[in-house]
């Protein structure tokens, strides 16, 4: 829902062009919000909010930005769930009816802490004229974006970098994320592959005042693992819970749809939504004709059969990836983690021809364990353990024993154990993990190292890894905190950017507060009990899915011919982009090496399509920065 930007003069003075810079933003983010657009700024000139407006509830009277009349003003991104709760325990009888309004009444009462009280997702600026104070926050997992840069002593920001790059002088890459997006495929720790564009961290806010910059953190989950109850407890509590998030989540004034990707995920939320909703849930998913390997529509209709909702399939083409890939990078703002973003591109796409809102699954691997690097990470450590007499049955062990059975989900995943024990072989575990997601090797010398700094992002890495609020004695808690801290973000950049891009409110009912954190309270040896993926959750809500995908083992994540298409149909269409004169002179890549790869090696993975991003990322971006910022004088 929405677009929002902004801008603020951090000694309060005067800002030229206040007007001009606005319309400027909300023109780069107008897919964002196609319904109706709002700027406002202060008699001073000194702060200024832009909005784009996705009308989803209060559909007549949400125009943003939005005022309380006592001098407060606000522009919104997101959805608050609990908006209808809230207006009671505040005692406000909303004007408006929309859940924008019910930010201010809570900022009134509880100040910054209002951010407590919020259930869903959000990204926000408020500008509290009586305190001359910028307020920004950030969902709880960030899965609404929120991106600032400080040029000349004024804080711009929005939900896309895009809306900042015409006030940027130049465009630098950050050497210090492009090794972490090398080892990675996405930055950490808030930062962004732009210098000096900073996006905020989940679960954050900001303050800006008197020339005070505070970023805070105002949650955080918790493994307090709960060994007092049993699995039975666990099942149906976990049922309760998701039932209630789904409740909340198919709140709205339009009608919904969701994703539905053949995969468990997906299927629970579709099943659960039309028994909420009925006959007007419709159901989305996408194929490729490029053998099983591509196509999981089968078992999307299959959730379609058995709990009767109409089925929407797009059938993707060679022509399609030609035609759309440029625009997916440049709706992304950056490259990111796997090829899969091009697939959610195209069927958003489809969605928005039938729904403003569509539900989705992203969240419930990094929540309840469903990588298959966690079995493959976790076997490791139970053998080393079996060997040096230190394993045994306890509270945070899945012992090997209780594995073995269901190693056989490994067989597709061969060459990715031979590299793992490669080296390294039964180091400490932290360092094992980084290896299985480090995808710098990969890379090799295509990338002109020289240029980079010193900067080790395993330092980073092994700080999150090992922080405070897991139990170290929890192996497969710290894998997934890890990845709920870090490879999360990145996937909900593309869940809203690939859907935003075309209009469409992305909606993720895994990521909600009470459901996190119950699930951060289950132990790992029945979360994931004898080695099985999502243990706890296919358990818990078995009879809303077909067997035949509930016990699924196979799931691809939404996969991409890509190497087939480099091979093939887009042969030309990539070489074109790496061969080009810009190509062939970038200061950080060297294409010529990613050309010899395609050409005499046949290589066309993962490393390929790392470098291919990075390429269509700067010609949309470096080589274009020139279009954006004329906009301004336009």
């Amino acid at each position: 829902m929405c677009s929002i930007a902004g801008l603020f003069h951090l000694d309060h003075g005067q800002i030229d062009n206040m007007k001009k810079s606005l319309e400027v933003m909300n023109l780069l983010q107008e897919h964002r919000g196609p319904d109706e657009s709002g700027i406002w700024f202060d008699e001073k000139r000194t702060v200024g909010l832009a909005h784009n407006r996705l009308s989803i509830i209060g559909l007549a009277n949400g125009k943003q930005p939005m005022t309380d009349g006592k001098g407060n003003w606000l522009c919104f991104n997101g959805e608050i769930y609990n908006y209808l709760e809230l207006e009671e325990q505040l005692g406000c009888k909303s004007e408006t009816g929309s859940d924008t309004e019910v930010i201010l009444h809570a900022y009134r009462k509880w100040g910054e802490k209002c951010v407590d009280h919020l259930e869903g997702m959000f990204a926000f600026a408020l500008w509290d004229e009586e305190n001359k104070k910028l307020f920004c926050a950030r969902d709880r997992f960030g899965i609404k974006p929120f991106y600032y840069t400080v040029v000349d002593g004024v804080f711009f920001f929005a939900s896309e970098i895009k809306a900042l790059l015409p006030f940027i002088n130049e465009i630098e890459t950050d050497r210090d994320s492009f090794k972490e997006y090398l080892t990675f495929q996405f930055c950490l720790e808030g930062k962004t592959l732009f210098k000096n564009i900073y996006a905020m961290k989940p679960a954050h806010y900001i303050s800006l005042k008197d020339k005070k910059f505070k970023e805070q953190r105002y949650w955080q989950v918790y493994y307090n693992l709960d060994f007092n109850h049993t699995e039975k407890y666990f099942r149906e509590e976990l049922e309760e819970r998701m039932l209630e998030s789904m409740k909340y989540h198919v709140r709205s004034d339009v009608p919904v749809g969701g994703y539905v990707s053949g995969g468990v995920d997906s299927s629970i939320v579709s099943a659960i939504a039309t028994k909420l909703l009925g006959g007007e849930y419709l159901g989305f998913t996408g194929k490729y004709s490029n053998g099983d390997d591509f196509d999981e529509s089968r078992y999307a209709a299959k959730v379609s059969e058995m709990s009767q909702f109409p089925l929407h399939t797009l059938d993707i083409k060679p022509q399609d990836f030609i035609d759309n890939i440029e625009k997916v990078l440049y709706y992304l703002d950056e490259p990111v983690a796997g090829p899969g973003a091009f697939s959610q591109y195209m069927v958003s796409q489809l969605a928005g021809k039938y729904r403003k809102v569509v539900l989705g699954g992203q969240g419930g691997d990094e929540v309840f364990g469903g990588y298959t690097r966690y079995l493959v990470a976790y076997f490791e450590q139970c053998i080393k353990g079996a060997i040096e007499g230190t394993m045994n049955s306890g509270e945070f062990i899945v012992t090997y024993q209780s594995i073995i059975p269901n190693l056989t989900s490994l067989q597709r995943y061969k060459p990715m154990l031979r590299s793992f024990w490669r080296d390294g072989l039964f180091e400490a575990p932290e360092k094992r993990y980084f290896s299985l997601i480090n995808r710098a090797p990969e890379v090799g010398d295509c990338v002109r190292w020289e240029s980079l700094t010193d900067y080790d992002p395993y330092h980073t890495y092994e700080k999150l890894f090992t922080a405070d609020n897991v139990n170290e004695k929890s192996y497969f808690d710290r894998m997934t905190h890890f990845d709920f801290k870090t490879l999360l973000p990145a996937l909900l950049q593309v869940e809203d950017r690939m859907s935003m891009a075309h209009g469409l409110e992305s909606r993720v009912p895994f990521l909600d507060r009470k459901l996190v954190e119950f699930a951060a309270t289950i132990p790992a040896n029945i979360k994931f009990k004898n080695g099985t993926m999502k243990y706890m959750l296919r358990e818990s809500l078995r009879k809303y899915v077909p067997e035949s995908v509930m016990n699924r083992t196979d799931k691809m994540g939404f996969p991409t011919p890509f190497n087939l298409y480099v091979k093939n149909e887009a042969h030309d269409f990539v070489m074109d982009i790496f061969t080009s004169e810009k190509a062939k002179n970038r200061e950080l890549v060297n294409n010529h090496l990613v050309i010899d790869k395609i050409v005499n090696e046949g290589q066309f993975g993962r490393n390929i399509w790392g470098m291919f991003c990075l390429e269509l990322w700067q010609r949309n971006f470096h080589d274009k920065h020139t279009k954006y910022k004329e906009l301004l004088n336009s």
